[in-house]
């Protein structure tokens, strides 16, 4: 068998260095690539995907006690029942605390735990707040609000039920047939639904839309009270 030159021999040592060398150096840089794009998307991403994040390296193992956009569409968000609906209050209070004019409507917005799980009501003022008067055409604060709570609510496994409700005073035409309390009722609610439907809420979580016309006023010691003009948002508690 003949030798190998020398010369020949250093050479290919001398490649078969550099071939491994340029690997770790482009795995390397690779990864590094990888690290700005994450943190490139974190920086573009919503408040509510860094939340996400955050808390997953703060907590891993609790992290998704709490619900919500965060974890829609993981299949690990989490029902809300009895013992966690104080958690997604305190969260969605907090998300409509962090709209820059929230003062101006945080009186007209009230969450109470029920029965039947979180009520979130949305309740008119004199002269209309998040409805024009008389009509189910949402007004901007009232299109931004439900907006918000369809992306809060979206990645719930819960049932969503919506109300629609009436102070006590009548349309101008109280004909049989004519458009009135009973009908304006449902139709907020129904355009509620719409609103948080195209902002995130599936289609299949709201299992219910009632109209009340007056027949279940807020403030019973007075029927024409604004207050009682409101639409009623339900997180129902998931049947465990």
């Amino acid at each position: 068998m003949l030798d190998t030159p020398q010369e020949e021999r250093g050479l290919d040592d001398e490649s078969g260095h550099r071939g491994g060398a340029w690997k770790v150096a482009y795995a390397d840089f690779v990864t590094a690539l990888m690290a700005l794009f994450i943190v490139l998307w974190l920086v573009s991403a919503g408040r509510e995907v860094r939340e996400a994040v955050s808390g997953y390296f703060r907590d891993p193992r609790g992290h998704h006690q709490l619900s919500g956009t965060a974890q829609a569409g993981s299949g690990e968000s989490l029902a809300v029942d009895r013992s966690t609906v104080q958690q997604l209050r305190k969260k969605m209070e907090q998300a409509l605390h962090d709209l820059p004019d929230f003062q101006r409507f945080s009186k007209n917005v009230q969450f109470t735990v029920t029965g039947e799980g979180l009520r979130v009501e949305l309740m008119e003022k004199e002269g209309g707040m998040f409805f024009s008067t008389g009509s189910p055409r949402p007004t901007s604060d009232g299109e931004r609000l439900f907006d918000l709570l369809g992306q809060e609510l979206g990645g719930l496994p819960n049932q969503i039920a919506i109300e629609g409700h009436t102070d006590a005073r009548a349309f101008r035409s109280q004909t049989p047939d004519s458009y009135g309390n009973w009908e304006l009722s449902f139709d907020r609610a129904n355009m509620a639904r719409r609103i948080m439907v195209s902002a995130g809420l599936s289609s299949t979580q709201v299992t219910e839309i009632r109209g009340y016309a007056d027949n279940r006023t807020l403030i019973s010691a007075d029927p024409t009270d604004s207050r009682n003009r409101r639409v009623s948002v339900i997180v129902k508690y998931q049947d465990k």
